[in-house]
């Protein structure tokens, strides 16, 4: 891995935890960052991580104590796939790799007007287009909307509704990207709009995030590269 690589890798990784904390406060989790990792001491929401390492190198079983095991799901974000969890319990999920999308880069023009949601009715709306009836609208709670640094975006039809969005992270170097869905079309249909609202709405910023599969593959068809792996390690 070429030393640029590396350091979008510490970028994307360091948003990612920056996120997963905002979404983890929101719940009233709290969580705390370290040298090598951010973690949190009790369950994290529903498909968030309980830590995101930091850097490469840290001690398995050290990180494994930072968090609880002790409730079924608890998992770790090892973001630069050098960690060996199973003597700790852990077997992998899956593996992923982070994206980079440079600032600046062509963005394509889109028929849906993207906002900012800032009230919880609109974030309601929100997360019922985002979940599509699978019953977890309510991982979205209005405290996220107090989070400066976190903005869920819609884009919406000429009729107001919610047809695509995605969540953008600010962090000093980039803007983290998640959550990314489009209700007709799927991702091939998605990337290129909300890169679009991304470009519109920080310019300066690289943009930044993690994807794998069928999604991945859609992110780089629409201008994202790969630049490292990570893997994520579930407890149980």
């Amino acid at each position: 891995m070429t030393t640029q690589k590396q350091l979008l890798v510490r970028t994307a990784a360091r948003n990612n935890a920056e996120w997963c904390a905002a979404m983890s406060r929101s719940h009233g989790v709290p969580g705390e960052f370290g040298a090598d990792a951010w973690s949190a001491p009790v369950r994290t929401p529903l498909f968030y991580p309980d830590a995101v390492t930091l850097a490469p190198g840290a001690a398995p079983a050290e990180l494994a104590r930072r968090i609880d095991t002790s409730v079924p799901g608890a998992s770790v974000k090892d973001s630069f796939a050098d960690l060996d969890l199973t003597a700790a319990g852990f077997q992998v999920l899956f593996e992923a790799q982070w994206i980079h999308r440079p600032a600046g880069a062509p963005a394509e023009a889109s028929d849906l007007v993207w906002d900012v949601v800032d009230d919880p009715a609109a974030l309601g709306a929100w997360a019922a287009a985002w979940d599509d009836g699978d019953g977890n609208a309510g991982l979205f709670r209005p405290e996220l909307l107090d989070d400066p640094s976190t903005f869920v975006l819609a884009g919406r039809s000429p009729v107001g509704r919610v047809t695509a969005g995605a969540v953008a992270s600010r962090s000093a170097q980039a803007v983290g990207v998640s959550n990314v869905f489009a209700l007709d079309g799927g991702p091939d249909t998605a990337w290129p709009l909300v890169s679009g609202a991304l470009h519109r709405l920080f310019p300066g910023l690289p943009v930044v995030g993690y994807e794998h599969g069928d999604t991945l593959a859609a992110a780089v068809r629409h201008g994202f590269e790969p630049v490292g792996p990570l893997r994520i390690w579930l407890h149980g």
